[in-house]
């Protein structure tokens, strides 16, 4: 098993979480790649985007069929602003590559915004540690275990 799913693996176990991990050779890298694989709805894959608020890391968990709106992820986590974090920050807080971020299991300690369309749906999926491995998850547990507060962080769709 690789480094990386064992890490995310190791850290839900830590939770009292069992997660079965699922390898899909042809990626899972977008939210649209990994729905089709799954066979689930785009709107159940979780992204897990880093952002830096206030020159700090922080973790945006949004829907794959959603954008996160910077001023209210910000706003979520009491900062004046944020913006994405490149992928050498993205790493360095977390520990992984973008398009494998999962939602727990980090390098670091950040702060954790989960968006409340996301866990509207009772099971998600999110990346296991590589841009090829996912696991599902009850949204009461992706919660618990990532330790995120529930805001409203999408973008409004009639604005973009």
């Amino acid at each position: 098993m690789h480094p990386n799913v064992e890490r995310v693996m190791e850290a839900a176990r830590a939770a009292e979480l069992e997660i079965e991990v699922e390898r899909f050779p042809e990626g899972t890298r977008t939210a649209v790649d990994a729905a089709r694989a799954i066979g689930c709805e785009v709107a159940q894959i979780v992204k897990s985007l880093v952002f830096v608020a206030d020159g700090r890391a922080a973790l945006a968990l949004v829907s794959g069929a959603n954008r996160v709106d910077t001023g209210l992820l910000a706003h979520a986590l009491g900062a004046s602003e944020a913006r994405r974090a490149d992928g050498d920050e993205a790493r360095a807080a977390t520990g992984f590559a973008i398009g494998g971020v999962p939602p727990f299991g980090h390098a670091t300690a950040m702060s954790v915004v989960i968006d409340r369309q996301l866990v509207a749906h009772d099971r998600v999926w999110a990346a296991a540690g590589l841009p090829d491995a996912v696991f599902g998850i009850d949204a009461p547990d992706l919660i618990r275990v990532s330790g995120g507060s529930v805001a409203d962080i999408a973008e409004d769709p009639r604005t973009v």
